[in-house]
């Protein structure tokens, strides 16, 4: 009869006596990690072709991102509205800057009442020009009906801002008309002065002259007679 051909951990420990549990459990690990390291590589190469697929659909993701973020959104229509229509003030506002006083005044009488919110604000800025206080409270009347107007929403923005720099303008205009009247008033009181002082010098003059003619004209005392003398 051949002897057993059985070479599985159990079979082996069985033939060890006093030793076998502990023999069999050895063999089961080693059995074990040796399974484990020829599988390993092919478990590798199967998650590197899965993980292929996946970084190249986060690099056509990041791509297209780019692509998104290089062409920006297209503004919306009441934006370029009133962009377009700021620079058409800023363009006109320029154009008045370097007008003359004579030229200031024909464009004021060619926009007449200045209905529309837009021949408002020129005229405003025509007025501002003239750099006369009178007129500079008109254009600040005239601002204010702007942006009174819900329909001239796109001019608020530049109206608001030529509404500051003319309330500066007009606290400028106040100070130097204050410290004219001022000017005036000490010039006047000079002016009243050197007429006193004018005057004063006249009285005495008048009185120097009549001191000398007063004593020409007084007559002499007569000579007093001699005494005779005693014999």
């Amino acid at each position: 009869m051949f002897p057993s051909t059985d070479l599985s951990p159990l079979s082996l420990a069985a033939r060890v006596p006093g030793r076998g549990l502990p023999l069999a459990l050895a063999l089961m690990a080693v059995l074990a990690l040796a399974a484990c390291s020829n599988n390993g590589p092919a478990n590798e190469r199967g998650a590197d072709t899965a993980a292929v697929p996946a970084a190249r659909a986060t690099a056509s993701a990041a791509e297209a991102a780019r692509g998104s973020a290089s062409q920006p959104a297209p503004l919306p229509e009441s934006v370029v509205f009133a962009s377009g229509m700021t620079l058409r003030m800023l363009a006109y506002a320029e154009r008045v800057r370097l007008m003359q006083p004579p030229e200031l005044t024909q464009e004021t009488g060619r926009l007449g009442d200045a209905a529309s919110p837009e021949a408002q604000l020129q005229l405003s800025l025509v007025l501002a020009q003239l750099r006369q206080l009178p007129e500079l409270i008109r254009a600040q009347e005239l601002l204010a009906r702007v942006l009174g107007n819900a329909d001239a929403q796109p001019l608020h923005p530049l109206a608001r801002l030529l509404a500051s720099r003319y309330a500066e303008q007009r606290r400028l205009e106040e100070q130097l008309d204050k410290q004219g009247q001022q000017l005036r008033d000490a010039q006047r009181k000079l002016d009243q002065t050197n007429d006193r002082l004018e005057a004063l010098k006249a009285i005495e003059r008048s009185l120097t002259s009549r001191q000398p003619a007063a004593t020409a004209s007084a007559p002499t005392p007569p000579a007093s007679r001699a005494r005779p003398t005693a014999p």
